[in-house]
């Protein structure tokens, strides 16, 4: 599971970084194809950035199915769980049960369907407007972001059997400052 894990992490911050990088570019090359500066703007006028929305649109589609996937396994989609939390545990553990597999059976029929759709446009000529990619490979973060949804709701529902703990996410933790302060701390000592 490390390997899914640190699969899905990275594509989630290439992709938001790549179209940070790209949308960076892409206003870049805007503003200054603006200013007078004749031969500046002679460079400029022949690179074409008119792809670059469209690109980021798709990137942040794909990015946010897959975040959603990390989302579920990390605890850091919202919840109301006021009622669930106030009930005694054997009432409390039938609902959060419950309501992983109702986000998994939903999610495996979103992904479903989405494979489905992916299916029918493959066998047409269908491509974007400016990438003129074809829409099949856009429409894929669908299915592909919705089964790993499903597939993070199941193994959040068998680690909760097993454990009885459900993963949250701590908003005051920073990723590797615990041991930075460690280390100051042995350091200091």
């Amino acid at each position: 599971m490390k390997f899914l894990d640190h699969l899905e992490e990275w594509l989630i911050a290439t992709l938001m970084g790549a179209a940070t990088l790209i949308i960076f570019m892409a206003v870049v090359h805007r503003y200054l194809s603006g200013l007078p500066i004749p031969w500046l703007q002679d460079e400029l006028i022949q690179i074409n950035t008119s792809w670059a929305q469209e690109l980021c649109i798709y990137m942040f589609v794909w990015m946010a199915k897959f975040g959603a996937a990390y989302g579920v396994r990390t605890g850091i989609h919202v919840g109301v769980d006021v009622l669930i939390n106030r009930m005694d545990d054997k009432w409390r553990n039938k609902f959060i049960i419950f309501g992983l597999l109702a986000g998994a059976l939903f999610t495996g029929i979103v992904g479903t369907l989405g494979a489905s759709f992916v299916w029918e446009i493959a066998h047409t000529d269908q491509t974007s407007a400016d990438l003129e990619m074809p829409m099949w490979l856009v429409y894929l973060a669908v299915p592909l972001g919705s089964y790993l949804m499903c597939f993070r709701f199941l193994q959040v529902m068998v680690a909760f059997i097993r454990t009885g703990e459900l993963p949250k996410h701590d908003h005051s933790h920073v990723e590797g400052l615990d041991e930075e302060l460690a280390a100051e701390k042995g350091a200091k000592a």
